[in-house]
């Protein structure tokens, strides 16, 4: 017997539910020979939220059955996030035949920041793909709390290299600042005691190297000295977080004298 647990379906937005308590687990569920075989989100990247701008995604699924598969079940289609976080498709999924067993279903997702995730900066961090394909011959798979992805809070990051020009073998101050979107108040603010790498580009070169790695103060602040040697570029280079992604500042000039 097919036994499927209802969602409540609330197309394009995140929602505050009991419903959507998360499973300890990744739970799994087939009928038959149908494999649910590849979920990609995002082109296998994360999501990246900012500010102002709602966000667009798909997520792919590639699944197969003997008879052939007949897609996906949009209702019981969705992600979710920590807490209570849950985002269900903007529209209906589609389906791309692949072979006689095998297709691959897409489906959009869309977050906008000032409605979706307005005063949730802990919805950034791991989420969940729940999934349900239907075969052809009736079999089906279902994945709950699978394929996890990451939901981020978008990080800028600034360097400014000075004096310039500068005489050789004089001190060079590099300051900047690490922020990132705040879902709060709409605005990017300060990403305190993280470690971030100073790099530095010689004229003429493509590759930066790493000159040394110093920590943001509590407000996202950089600051640190170098000797002048050579002409070239310093910038500041983050790795990222699970909740924030990675970010390289623009390279600053310097004129060496």
């Amino acid at each position: 017997m097919r036994i499927r647990a209802t969602v409540a379906a609330v197309s394009g937005a995140l929602v505050l539910s009991a419903l959507a308590v998360p499973s300890a687990q990744a739970a799994t569920d087939s009928e038959g020979d149908t494999k649910i075989t590849k979920v990609v989100v995002n082109g296998g990247k994360n999501v990246a939220v900012g500010t102002s701008t709602a966000k667009t995604f798909s997520v792919s699924v590639t699944a197969t059955d003997n008879s052939g598969i007949a897609g996906l079940d949009d209702d019981l289609l969705w992600l979710q996030g920590p807490g209570f976080g849950m985002l269900t498709p903007t529209g209906a999924s589609t389906c791309t035949r692949v072979s006689a067993t095998t297709s691959t279903c897409t489906a959009n997702f869309t977050v906008d920041p000032k409605t979706d995730l307005a005063y949730s900066n802990n919805m950034a961090g791991t989420w969940y793909v729940n999934v349900w394909v239907d075969a052809k011959d009736g079999d089906y798979a279902s994945v709950d709390k699978g394929y996890p992805f990451k939901l981020q809070r978008s990080s800028k990051l600034t360097t400014n290299a000075s004096p310039e020009p500068v005489v050789k073998g004089k001190t060079i101050t590099v300051t900047g600042k690490l922020t990132r979107a705040n879902w709060d108040s709409f605005t990017y603010t300060g990403y305190g005691f993280q470690p971030v790498k100073l790099q530095f580009k010689k004229a003429g070169t493509s590759t930066y190297t790493t000159v040394k790695t110093i920590n943001t103060n509590s407000t996202g602040n950089l600051s640190t000295t170098v000797t002048a040697a050579s002409d070239g570029y310093y910038r500041y280079s983050f790795a990222g977080t699970t909740t924030t992604p990675a970010v390289s500042a623009t390279g600053d000039y310097i004129d060496v004298k």
